[in-house]
């Protein structure tokens, strides 16, 4: 199969995720501030902010992977919070950061695991689990690695394994934490394609985390901006990536413009030795 025919293959079953007043807290200090966030569709929505933002921890919440202190979240018209682990599985994926490497497990082995949801306690059958494994193994590139031990690999080629697993879950929401992280250029724009088409084609409701403001603008629908733990902007990314915002969001001055070869927007940070060049090349 090629790739078009892989992702033709997919599950068109996209659920909307709907996360509402969702306070989060360390140690008695919030540090998510009643935010609210509509995963649709069809839609890619991406998540950014300076390091410290509350963007990842706002992820994980929606994902289940961190108990808020308060929080509604309603996924495909069910109470998310109420589903059982494997029932949430089976409409919610979630790519992290920082995963282990496996090791003693094949890359196959790896991807396998993202059928957990639809075997039962006793290993019960999964008939369509080889055949999402394939599909999903090919999709992400890796399909030719598929034997090999999951140890072996390098930093990208693993976190394009785990995106495997995720894309074998087979779900309708996909949630992404930083997925570019230790992929080169390609892998990086593969990636971000592929996604691209999962919600375009399929109708897979995406949430993404990028610190990449030039990639958020090309692949999202919609910008949610996080300053300190609270949404400071949420829309469409020409409403959301603005000079003004993103310099006071970010402490440093940004520019804003649209790409003449593409027309997206594009992003510049200004510092030092920006300002300085531009003093040392203007004529006396």
């Amino acid at each position: 199969m090629q790739a078009g025919e892989e992702i033709s293959a997919v599950r068109s079953r996209g659920h909307e995720l709907s996360a509402t007043g969702v306070t989060v807290a360390y140690e008695g200090v919030d540090v998510v501030h009643d935010a609210s966030v509509t995963l649709r569709p069809g839609e890619v929505t991406v998540l950014v902010g300076p390091n410290g933002s509350g963007k990842s921890t706002l992820l994980r919440t929606i994902a289940r992977l961190q108990r808020p202190r308060t929080a509604t979240l309603v996924v495909d018209g069910a109470d998310g919070l109420a589903l059982t682990p494997r029932e949430f599985s089976r409409r919610v994926a979630l790519l992290t950061q920082g995963r282990p490497t496996p090791s003693g497990l094949t890359v196959r082995d790896v991807v396998e695991f993202g059928r957990y949801p639809y075997r039962g306690r006793w290993g019960r059958a999964d008939p369509d689990g080889p055949a999402a494994v394939e599909r999903a193994l090919a999709m992400t590139g890796v399909a030719d690695l598929a034997d090999r031990g999951a140890e072996h690999l390098s930093g990208g080629q693993l976190q394009r394994v785990w995106l495997a697993g995720c894309l074998a879950q087979e779900t309708g929401v996909l949630l992404l934490d930083e997925p570019t992280t230790y992929l080169d250029l390609r892998y990086q724009i593969e990636l971000l394609d592929l996604v691209r088409d999962l919600a375009d084609d399929h109708g897979i409701a995406v949430g993404a985390v990028l610190h990449d403001l030039d990639q958020a603008a090309a692949l999202a629908d919609r910008i949610v901006l996080l300053d300190e733990g609270r949404i400071v902007a949420e829309g469409l990314p020409e409403d959301v990536l603005t000079a003004d915002l993103l310099t006071g969001v970010y402490g440093i001055r940004i520019e804003v413009g649209t790409d003449p070869l593409t027309g997206r927007l594009r992003t510049r940070a200004i510092g030092r030795h920006h300002t300085r060049t531009e003093r040392l090349s203007t004529p006396s």
